[in-house]
């Protein structure tokens, strides 16, 4: 397998030395070096940060195009999963890629892959800069935990391929330039003037900041004053400027220290003090450079293609807010970033692959980004278990809620193990080996009488009516709490109110203190014996429910409603 592996490997799309040295040799080379060069500035670095920490969040994946926009998973056992799952070595590999890449992508809009094929052993993955790669002959070289690692040229029309199965391969990930395609182009690239001017700003202020702490002006004298001496010098005096020069010394080496703030003492005879002025030398461009490297910031955060809010603080942005924010950065600053990484290791590594074992489908399979896990709330994967546990919710909605998919479910062998090892401890012992009358499920041989009875589709509709009514009722009570600004009120009103919590950030007390559920059951006894069911435990479990849907922000649906009333039907009321 390790040897049919490294075939593969050698397979992959590697450039030609051609497409090498103009990749290396990128005419946009030197404005890349100028955008890392901002980098390590609060705000390109903070940006920059952000997109990759994001970007880590998502999954890697095999698929092909289905109807419409659909996209088909390939299945575990296909060609095209395994090589997948295979990139950077599995998952926590390629969340690091991610992130790696969202950083380099954010900056200078281009990194490079460079795979590195192993003895019997699965090939390493390193993100390296654009100005760590270089051309080296025909080929190029990688600069690599700081050394250097040739990387050959794989065989184009005009040169026979001679590659070793072991050769490093190097794979260009770059969002390309609508001017050049060639070229990269990223936020960083679109803002370099303003980061120049900015950082000439920074150096502004911080010269301003310092004039400021080494002097507060001039102080004009008359001519013989003089400072006291002090017992130390006995009967000598200080010279005015060696006092001047210490003081401004103690500054700029302690700016806490008295010397930066308290203005210096002289002694003078009474008729000379009107004499003394003070000359200082600010100007207003000290108060315009603070504006003006403000405007900057603000004009980067809007050049940036995520919400601007990001870079200049959330503010007073209400959750909700924040919630659509969040999503529109994921739309417009990740998924777009994941498609390049996609498509670059689709076209450089993926295809290649399939094609060498010779698949006749191979140019169907793509590499895709699942970026779900991003768009899960906080407050749903808890809330999420809590339903779960009340069999409100499947096991399937319980994983996609905390995160996880169907590929970490367990199968029907796991499954059984469990089940034995719960035996083991104690619990419930196998059906099997009870009788028929102590058996935990319904068999056709049980008594009638015996069966717990189910609420009657009648019964199902009325709940389902009453959860309806309560969130409607919760939700037009929302639009006048805290958690719905006045500013987002109108935009609310538009919404179906028994969906409004989905779109808001609830607190389980929040419930109570806005009296949401307030009069929502007083229907229920009378609905309760009509069907025949337990009022206390219909308007019990009902409200159970409902604050749990509210504080989840999960949409109700009909589905979970007998799970939600089914234990009120076998202490029906006579």
């Amino acid at each position: 397998m390790a040897n049919q592996h490294r075939t593969l490997t050698a397979a992959a799309a590697r450039y030609t030395q051609r497409t090498a040295k103009t990749s290396a040799q990128n005419p946009a080379r030197a404005m890349q070096e100028k955008a890392w060069s901002f980098y390590r500035t609060p705000e390109v670095r903070s940006f920059a940060n952000w997109i990759g920490n994001a970007m880590s969040g998502a999954r890697l994946y095999a698929g092909r195009m289905g109807p419409g926009d659909s996209i088909i998973t390939a299945p575990d056992d296909h060609p095209a999963s395994k090589i997948v799952a295979e990139i950077a070595g599995g998952r926590e590999g390629q969340s690091q890629l991610l992130r790696e890449y969202g950083r380099h992508l954010a900056v200078a809009g281009e990194g490079w892959t460079v795979v590195r094929p192993r003895e019997n052993a699965l090939p390493t993955w390193h993100v390296v800069s654009v100005l760590e790669m270089s051309s080296k002959g025909k080929g190029m070289e990688a600069q690599i935990d700081g050394l250097p690692v040739v990387i050959p040229p794989a065989a184009d029309d005009a040169t026979p391929d001679t590659a070793n199965s072991l050769d490093p391969i190097a794979i260009r990930v770059w969002d390309p330039s609508p001017e050049k395609h060639l070229e990269a182009d990223s936020p960083v690239l679109g803002s370099l003037n303003e980061l120049e001017e900015l950082r000439l700003l920074g150096a502004a202020v911080r010269a301003v900041t310092l004039s400021r702490l080494i002097g507060r002006g001039v102080m004009v004298v008359p001519k013989g004053t003089r400072f006291p001496s002090s017992p130390v010098q006995g009967g000598a005096e200080d010279d005015l400027i060696d006092v001047f020069m210490e003081v401004a010394e103690t500054a700029i080496r302690d700016p806490s220290s008295a010397a930066a703030t308290v203005p210096i003492i002289l002694e003078v005879p009474a008729e000379m003090v009107g004499m003394i002025q003070r000359l200082t030398f600010e100007s207003n461009f000290d108060e315009l450079a603070i504006k003006l490297r403000e405007e900057n910031i603000r004009r980067f955060a809007t050049a940036a293609d995520i919400p601007a809010e990001f870079l200049l603080g959330l503010g007073d942005v209400n959750h909700w807010g924040a919630w659509e924010l969040t999503a529109e950065a994921i739309r417009l600053g990740i998924e777009p970033r994941l498609s390049v990484v996609g498509h670059a290791y689709t076209e450089g590594w993926l295809r290649p692959l399939l094609e060498s074992q010779k698949l006749p489908d191979a140019e169907e399979w793509s590499v895709f980004a699942d970026s779900s896990p991003l768009r899960v709330r906080t407050n749903r994967s808890e809330t999420a278990l809590r339903l779960f546990e009340l069999k409100a919710i499947s096991s399937k909605a319980l994983r996609r809620e905390t995160g996880f998919d169907e590929s970490d479910a367990p199968d029907a062998t796991e499954t059984r193990e469990r089940q034995q090892d719960e035996n083991e401890d104690g619990e419930q012992p196998p059906v099997e080996d009870l009788p028929v009358d102590q058996a935990p499920g319904e068999p056709d041989t049980l008594p009638a009488a015996a069966v717990v009875p189910r609420p009657t589709d009648g019964a199902l509709a009325a709940a389902d009516g009453l959860i309806w009514a309560a969130l409607s009722a919760a939700g037009r009570k929302l639009e006048r709490t805290p958690a719905c600004p006045r500013s987002e009120r109108a935009r609310a009103r538009e919404i179906d109110p028994a969906s409004l919590h989905t779109l808001l950030s609830i607190n389980p007390d929040q419930v109570d203190q806005w009296r949401l559920l307030d009069g929502a059951w007083s229907r229920v006894p009378e609905i309760a014996t009509r069907y025949g069911l337990d009022p206390t435990c219909l308007t019990a479990s009902l409200d159970d429910y409902c604050r749990e849907l509210i504080a989840a922000g999960v949409v109700h649906t009909f589905d979970v409603v007998p799970a939600a009333i089914g234990r009120c039907a076998s202490g029906a009321a006579a």
